[in-house]
């Protein structure tokens, strides 16, 4: 068996606006379980950066541990990249997008690298609103060390052993609102119509996006009794609204059925356009969206779709007047101004 990935494609593979074909967003070849949620997460990451013409190298990937954190290997290999330790991307994260503030920041994780280990960076990486999105891949278990039930895991679902969880989950989605996400989306890696836009909009987004992307783990996890194996959720899954990401000064048609269509201008002037399906569902009220998660948990049923955005928010370079400038392009003379402007600071302080 190979893990290297065939270099020959099709000569007439349409090209995007930069001239790179879908295969120069591609990485390695995946060695995650054949019919892994993962891999359907990671072809929707590909084919939206391919779409929204973004360079490669334009893009820096971060991740934990997990079977979730092996995955930026297997999209946009020619961008920048850092494994880290179990929990900890956050705080890479945050260091490097404050040296470097051109980057657009991918942060892919798992139900246990965040909501177990990671919980405590995670908090506060959401609460400084840093510029970037947070992807979690969400499966319930802990796929790497044989299948445990991780802090996702529903009360009453059943593992693949047997054994049935007899504890509450942590809701990220409900969590993230609550902690001031400015944008927060639940999708299904089965979902690529709605997945897509959603990467979109979320890499557009000013401020801390966030992602829950229920992902079925086909190894230990998508048995008979658990909620987050591939029947569950296509059987349970309710979807907000449809959604399209449309990119400034492009020409688009759409085609909605009947209801409430509304179009929402990012900062650079692409826009979200937003068909609304669910009742008494409002993404620019916190409240609302909050309301509307738990409503749907105690009715065992996985709202998906864009549930929470803040069109007026301030990312952390904003809250904290960073310099426009990235700091590793600053001069040394800019870094290190010496003594005197260092003690005219510690004299302001006092």
């Amino acid at each position: 068996m190979t893990y290297i990935r065939p270099t020959f494609r099709h000569p007439a593979l349409p090209k995007n606006e930069l001239g790179y074909t879908v295969d120069y967003y591609e990485g390695s070849l995946s060695t995650l379980c054949a019919g892994c949620g993962h891999d359907s997460i990671n072809a929707a990451i590909v084919q939206a950066c391919w779409e929204m013409n973004i360079e490669p190298h334009k893009v820096a990937k971060l991740s934990g541990i997990g079977c979730s954190s092996k995955s930026p290997a297997y999209f946009l290999s020619n961008s920048h990249g850092f494994n880290s330790v179990h929990g900890r991307m956050p705080s890479v994260a945050t260091g490097a997008n404050l040296a470097n503030r051109d980057l657009i920041y991918f942060g892919v994780s798992g139900d246990g690298d965040t909501a177990s280990i990671g919980m405590g960076q995670f908090v506060h990486v959401v609460r400084r609103n840093l510029n970037m999105v947070y992807l979690v891949m969400n499966n319930g278990c802990y796929g790497l060390t044989k299948g445990q039930d991780s802090a996702t895991a529903d009360a009453g679902s059943k593992s693949k052993a047997g054994s049935v969880n007899l504890f509450e989950a942590i809701d990220l989605a409900s969590l993230a609102i609550e902690l001031g996400a400015t944008f927060v989306a639940q999708s299904f890696s089965g979902d690529k119509d709605q997945l897509i836009p959603l990467m979109k909009a979320a890499m557009k987004h000013k401020g801390f996006a966030f992602l829950n992307v229920i992902s079925p783990c086909v190894t230990f996890n998508n048995n008979v009794g658990s909620t987050k194996s591939y029947d569950y959720v296509r059987e349970h899954v309710e979807v907000t609204g449809t959604m399209d990401f449309v990119p400034m000064m492009h020409e688009i048609t759409t085609n909605y059925d009947s209801g409430s269509v509304n179009d929402l201008v990012m900062h650079d002037g692409t826009s979200i356009r937003l068909h609304k399906l669910a009742k008494d569902w409002d993404p620019f009220d916190r409240l609302s969206s909050v309301n509307a998660v738990q409503k749907a948990k105690h009715t065992g049923e996985i709202l998906t779709g864009l549930l929470y955005i803040d069109p007026d928010s301030t990312e952390l370079h904003e809250m904290i007047n960073t310099s426009e400038q990235p700091l590793n392009a600053l001069p040394q003379s800019l870094l290190c101004p010496g003594n005197e402007a260092l003690g005219t600071i510690n004299r302001s302080l006092r």
